[in-house]
């Protein structure tokens, strides 16, 4: 049988699969392996798979992603996260919609200690929708808001998505970091935009809390501390070119480490529980990348992502409507797999076509984080929106999963929006990597 047929058929049985529910990693080390097998040997399929694997999970490049959510959830058990917020609401609580835009504000601060878009969700869900709720806020805008401003943690350095198309590319993570940080503070500024005007057209949706002397507002800046510390070691050690990627995340374990033993606000139990989260995240992530490798290799073999390349390029069509074809592609598998099984899955096919017409790679990986970005709060997967559902069942039982997607809407335009303006003006994004390198 013809390899291309085989591929095809093997990416159709991956979809079926898809639909059983069973996890993505097992779905596509099961196809790849068991396509690669058809057309080279058994042999070399248990090669493939053992030496993948091991690849995987003893990468220097990859440890990154263990010691970065590490950082995050002792950060989150720490309490970073409500000190964040409550600076936020001391400066914008007294505005319409301004518990919404604290929401939002302080979901791109705990990104710069998280990287995890769900883990974000989570954490901000538990600080900020009891908060909304008691000054009457709606809650397609109470959960809408938390649920979209979680979607931050993955273009927000240090980014777990970001890691992982680095290492698939090959591309500098510190420039990746770099390049996340500007779309970061634009579609922040977007999504505080949006809520404004859903309150100026609907006022009841988000009313006002209570107002803060200056001297309340300026004590209240303290909180902000510990990310500026942590951000600044882990960033800027990056930056100045004093760590690599995987030792300033050591760095910034160590510091968020510390804070909490001087502090005296890391427990053993929130301790214990930060490991254990650490622990399953990690090896889920890792099973991923490991699985995304062994189909990648199935599909190099199939020789799909050249023949797409090259029916592609047939249409004889301009880069920038090819491209807009490709992140199409990407808004419409982000609605339906999660950010970082999709980016990992279509790497391999998309990657040489971009790079063949001349766009700037780190451009591309922050554009496709942004696109699947999309996916992680629209149906049917919509990741964060069942991350939000769950947490606020514990304290807002009223809240359901359509008013959440409802309330998601209008973040979506935002991030449609600011698409738009980083494909007009690259710069935004390239700016300080090209600073940095």
């Amino acid at each position: 049988m013809d390899p291309s047929t085989i591929g095809i058929i093997g990416v159709l049985v991956m979809l079926a699969l898809f639909l059983t529910g069973m996890p993505v990693a097992y779905v596509m080390t099961l196809v790849g392996f068991g396509g690669f097998s058809m057309l080279i040997s058994l042999k070399g399929g248990l090669t493939l798979l053992s030496r993948s694997f091991y690849d995987t999970f003893s990468s220097y490049s990859l440890a990154t992603i263990p010691l970065f959510i590490l950082m995050g959830q002792l950060a989150f058990n720490t309490g970073i996260s409500r000190r964040l917020y409550k600076t936020a609401y001391h400066f914008l609580g007294n505005i319409q919609g301004g518990l919404a835009m604290a929401t939002v504000s302080a979901c791109t601060a705990f990104g710069a200690v998280c990287g995890s878009s769900p883990a974000t969700a989570a954490t901000m869900a538990t600080v900020g929708i009891p908060e909304m709720k008691r000054y009457g806020y709606a809650d397609s805008l109470a959960a809408g808001s938390v649920a979209s401003g979680g979607g931050l943690g993955m273009i927000m350095p240090p980014s777990v998505v970001l890691i992982v198309y680095g290492v698939l590319t090959e591309q500098s993570i510190g420039e990746l970091f770099m390049a996340g940080i500007m779309p970061s503070v634009v579609l922040t500024m977007l999504f505080i935009a949006a809520i404004a005007i859903q309150c100026h057209r609907h006022p009841e949706l988000g009313p006002k809390g209570r107002t803060f002397s200056l001297s309340e507002k300026l004590r209240s800046l303290a909180g902000l501390a510990d990310t500026i510390f942590i951000f600044a070691a882990v960033i800027g050690g990056m930056f100045y070119g004093w760590f690599t990627p995987t030792e300033s995340a050591s760095i910034g374990v160590l510091g968020v480490l510390l804070l909490g033993l001087v502090k005296r606000q890391l427990t053993w139990e929130a301790f214990r529980n930060s490991l254990y989260e650490t622990l399953r995240t990690s090896c889920m992530v890792l099973f991923l990348v490991a699985g995304a490798v062994v189909f990648g290799k199935f599909l190099a073999v199939t020789r799909i992502p050249f023949n797409v390349a090259s029916w592609t390029a047939s249409f004889d069509l301009p880069p920038l409507v090819i491209m807009a074809m490709i992140l199409f592609i990407y808004f419409i598998g982000g609605c339906f797999m999660d950010a970082l099984a999709l980016i990992m899955l279509t790497i391999p096919v998309f990657y040489p076509m971009v790079t063949a017409m001349g766009f700037d790679p780190v451009w591309f990986g922050v554009i496709i984080v942004l696109v699947t970005q999309i996916g992680v709060i629209t149906p049917p997967v919509g990741i964060n929106v069942y991350v939000v559902y769950g947490m606020a069942q514990k304290f807002a039982p009223s809240i359901t999963l359509e008013s959440i997607f409802k309330g998601t809407m209008p973040f979506l335009l935002a991030i449609i929006v600011g698409i738009i303006l980083f494909a007009i003006f690259p710069q935004i994004i390239l700016f300080l990597p090209g600073a940095m390198y």
